[in-house]
């Protein structure tokens, strides 16, 4: 499936929104260290509910680590400033779907790595600065998705379900 990447995360619900976004999609989450709080952080656990035993969750000291584990793959990095908008990738299962810190989004020196395929946007209106990290990771896990016919789905499954 698809792989989620959370560069230097910062806030606990939205991680734990992600742990959910995983568990529910079948994407691998990936943490890229210093994480802006504990993983037995009490909004971390309420946030993911009772996903985190469904969910496959790794935690990297640095992204380098991360990407010599996750390489060779196709490594899109979000990012407000990009041109290429994200249902304009033609996603393939193994891609690694990178998002930055919910303050200030991806650095300029890890957008410019020579790792990353090419970099992506959501479309906002004009003025707007970002979108909510866990939004954003959902969207683009599921366009990803969606290319590939919801692959091992469930009729019937979703909110409320």
């Amino acid at each position: 499936m698809f792989r989620i990447l959370f560069y230097e995360p910062r806030i606990p619900p939205n991680t734990g929104n992600a742990i959910r976004l995983a568990a529910a999609t079948g994407a691998e989450l990936h943490l890229v260290e210093p994480l802006g709080f504990d993983l037995s952080d009490s909004q971390l656990k309420r946030a993911g509910l009772d996903y985190h035993d469904l969910a496959s969750l790794s935690v990297h000291p640095n992204l380098d680590a991360a990407l010599e584990l996750l390489l060779p793959a196709r490594l899109y990095a979000f990012s407000a400033r990009s041109e290429t908008c994200y249902t304009d990738i033609a996603y393939e299962p193994g891609d690694i779907l990178m998002f930055g810190p919910e303050p200030t989004g991806l650095p300029a020196a890890v957008m410019e790595d020579p790792r990353v395929t090419t970099t992506v946007r959501l479309p906002m209106l004009a003025g707007r600065r970002s979108m909510n990290l866990a939004n954003t990771a959902s969207i683009a896990v599921y366009e990803a998705w969606r290319q590939h016919g919801f692959a091992g789905s469930e009729p019937g499954s979703g909110p409320g379900e």
